[in-house]
This record gives structure tokens, sequence and C-alpha cells, in this order.
């Protein structure tokens, strides 16, 4: 027995050198995994709720420096941030990274979205998504989405004093994408389908523990609604496409079915089409009414702003004849405001930070990040880095007067190279057409500029209350 624990001792040393001599200079990042699921978890989400999230990534790198482990949603993970983070993530091959988010993420929206696909799985499914948002086919919806905007004011801010506006911006971005994306006309059946949304999406950054009364389980619940109503809808466009009773250009769901390759096989399956209408459900439906609701928050805290914003609309509404719809070129003019647009979302980017996972052994930093691992890549410090953005407190819209003069990697609320967002341009149409319809219909003021926290995109913790008055083209 003395000599068999005596051999195992002499063997431990051995081992031990042999292991560190096949990676001499590879080790994980510092930092700790904390407890086994929840990790880091916790903290993250309650630093975010608090707005406070930026202040505790800052304290991790004073403790273990730009890079750390840590756990995050039942995943051993490498938090990485800046700009060199930023291009490692938007350069590297998918043989090194691949898309992968985290678990919550993927049971609530499904494993066949955007967020999960690599290689030509991506490139294929993008694709058909790409062909129904880029700019070209965009331009058929604008009338349609000018209605739905003059309709929501009329219905929901004509005749008001007071409201409250996150919740507003929130139904009427879902009311858009019903509209143009799914085809799904005002009644019970879209409200059925908001109620289980909002549900959906409450739980999406949460720990993964599915037991009852926990945001994750109401969530996966709400997802499974909302596959069965999806899955209804797509078979029901499918039938009218065959008998010729729709147009595959009438609305996204049409479109997607209607593609196929030079085989005739459909492009994207019924299971990878229904994925990625809730992950377009979404993007199209938190970050740009997010986006809008600081818009109309900077603008009552910046009269100048406001005034220029409000003086170009003007010259646009005095251009055409009233009642008539804006068009894609009247878009096209709205380029201060755009400008406004791309400062708040500097200013309050909707997006703190991404996932992705290690396909291979990584060498980052002079640190290993092993196969397999969560990469956690904050998205928006570079935001307000007084090395990059002079400043950075200052709400000053000139700094996009020329884009090529921000360095690269450095400002990416939507994203970067192959993996930039497809709904750009149709978030970029929804608020300018949002926006000059508000100000040159109503003047506001913030009743209370209230705190706002992170759950997970920002939103003002009492929803943004105003008080609103009718003007007219002066």
């Amino acid at each position: 027995m003395d000599l068999l624990w005596l051999g195992f001792l002499f063997f431990i040393p051995i081992l031990l050198l042999l292991r560190r001599g096949r990676n001499p200079s590879k080790r994980v990042p510092p930092g700790s995994l904390g407890i086994p699921i929840i990790g880091q978890s916790l903290g993250l989400l309650r630093a975010m709720r608090a707005n406070t999230a930026e202040k505790w990534v800052q304290e991790r790198i004073s403790k273990y420096g730009p890079i750390s482990k840590l756990s995050l949603f039942g995943k051993p993970t490498v938090l990485i941030y800046g700009q060199a983070a930023n291009k490692f993530i938007f350069s590297s091959g998918g043989n090194a990274i691949a898309n992968q988010q985290t678990q919550s993420i993927k049971m609530i929206l499904g494993d066949r979205t955007l967020l999960e696909l690599c290689g030509e799985d991506h490139s294929r499914v993008r694709g058909a998504l790409v062909s129904f948002l880029k700019p070209e086919s965009l331009k058929r919806y604008v009338g349609k989405m000018d209605e739905e905007i003059r309709n929501h004011l009329q219905m929901h801010w004509q005749g008001k004093q007071q409201l409250k506006v996150l919740p507003l911006m929130k139904t009427l971005t879902f009311n858009i994408i019903c509209s143009l994306l799914f085809g799904l006309e005002r009644g019970k059946q879209r409200d059925q389908f908001l109620d289980s949304f909002q549900e959906m999406i409450e739980g999406m950054w949460s720990v993964p523990i599915n037991v009852p009364f926990t945001r994750y389980n109401r969530s996966l619940r709400a997802s499974a609604r909302i596959q069965t109503m999806l899955k209804e809808t797509v078979q029901k466009k499918r039938t009218e496409l065959e008998q010729n009773a729709a147009s595959a250009r009438q609305d996204l769901i049409s479109c997607l079915l209607g593609m196929v390759d030079e085989d005739g096989k459909q492009v994207m399956t019924e299971k990878e089409i229904i994925d990625n209408i809730k992950l377009v459900m979404v993007a199209g439906h938190d970050t740009s009414s997010v986006l809008i609701t600081f818009i109309i928050r900077l603008l009552a805290n910046e009269p100048a702003i406001y005034a220029t914003v409000l003086q170009e609309q003007e010259e646009i509404a005095k251009g055409k004849p009233s009642g008539e719809a804006l068009t894609w070129e009247d878009l096209s003019k709205m380029k201060y405001t755009w400008r406004v647009a791309m400062e708040t979302l500097r200013m309050f980017p909707p997006i703190f930070g991404g996932f992705r996972k290690a396909a291979t052994d990584i060498e980052y930093d002079g640190y290993l990040i092993p196969k397999g691992w969560q990469i956690f890549w904050v998205t928006a410090m570079t935001h307000m880095d007084s090395s990059i953005f002079s400043e950075p407190l200052k709400f000053e819209p000139s700094r996009f007067e020329n884009q090529a003069s921000v360095p690269p990697y450095c400002f990416i609320p939507f994203g970067g190279g192959t993996r930039i967002c497809p709904g750009y341009e149709f978030s970029r149409l929804e608020t300018l057409v949002t926006i000059h319809y508000l100000v040159t219909r109503f003047s506001w003021k913030l009743c209370s500029d209230n705190f706002f926290n992170r759950d997970p995109m920002p939103v003002p913790s009492q929803g943004l209350l105003i008080q609103i008055w009718p003007r007219r083209l002066s």
C-alpha cells in the first residue's frame, strides 16, 4: 500500500510537467466560474436591471484585466471587450468562432436561427432574409408602413395630453411587424400574438432552469404558443401560394415560402422559417421601439437638435400634398434625423453584449479560450471611450456626418462584417417614418426624466411619461 502511494505521488509531478509541456504559452484567463449553472449570471442580470452593467464589466476589468473567465447562463465563458475584441469577433472565420447563443435564447427562439447557424447554412438563410429586407425590396413597403404609423398616432396619440412612450412604441413596432412581415391584420389573432410575444421575450436572458413560475418557464410556454400560431400561419400562406391566391411579395413569410433553388427545392425549411420569424420579431420589435423612445427623450432634452430635426422634416412635409404618404426619396432627405438616431444608438445601444462559441482552442491576447467555451463580448464599451469619441457624454449628431471618420470596430449597433444585422434598413425606415410624423404633428416635454434599466435592453423605469400637444406645420 505504501509503495502504491509513493508511486502515485511520484507520477503526479511528471504528469503535470507533461501537461505543461504541451501548451507552455497557453492558460485560461483569470477569474472564477462561481457556483455551478448559476455562476455570475445573477450578478450580471442585477447590474443590467440597475443600469450598472458597464460598471460591473469595468470592475471585472480592473480586477482581472481585459479578458477573464466566468460562468454565464450555465456555461463556462470568457469575457472580452474593446475594439480588438470587436475585430476578433467580426473578422474570425467560422472555423474558429461559431454562432451560439445562451441556452435560454436558443430554447426560446429555436436552434435554426441566424444566431445559431454557421457556414453554408448561415449564408443560405441570411440570403433568403436579405432578399426581402434589402433596400430594393423595402421600397415597395414604405406606403404600407406609413399607413400603419399614421393609424397608430390617430388611435393612441391624437387627443391625448399625457402618455407613456415605450409601451406605445412597442405596440407600434409589433403592429408594423405583423402587417409587413406576416400579413397579419388588426384583430383578435394579432392581440393574442402580442400577449404571447411579450411573455416570450421576458425570459430570453435568464438562468435556464425550467421549473414552474420562473421567467424561463413562462417564456418557454409562450414560445410554444407562438410556434403553434406561426405554424398555422405558414401553412395557410403556403396553401394560398399553391392556389395562386396570394403573391410571394406580399410579406416576409410568403416571400420565404416562395423561394426555391435551381433544383426547385424550397430554400428554407418550415422550421427555419418559423425560428427566424421569431428572431425577426424580437429584433424588429425591441430594438426599434427602444431606439425611437430614446430619440423622443433626447429631443425633449436637446432643444437645438429638436429644432434642426423639425426643420428638416417640415421641409419634406411642405413639399408634399396634404395626406400623401412618404416615399423612399423622402427618406433619403432625412440625413440629419438619421444622424440623431445614430448618436442615440451610440449613447444608448439596445444591445449590451453578444455570445459566440469557441469552435476550437483559440489563443487570444495571450490566453487560451478552450474549445466549446462561450465567448461573451461587450459590444458597446467602445461607444463611450473618450479616446474614440471626444466628450462621449455629450449628445452630438455631427459625429456621424462622415461615417468613415469613426474608427473600424468601434461603433457596432448593427453588428459588422458578414454578421451585420439584415434588418438594418428596415429599422432605419421604421425610425425615420415614425419620427417624421411625431415631430410634424406633436410637441412634447418630459413629465420626469426617469431612471432607466436594462432588461436586457434599456427601458425607462416608468415607460417615459410625456406631456403632448398638437402642432401644425409652420
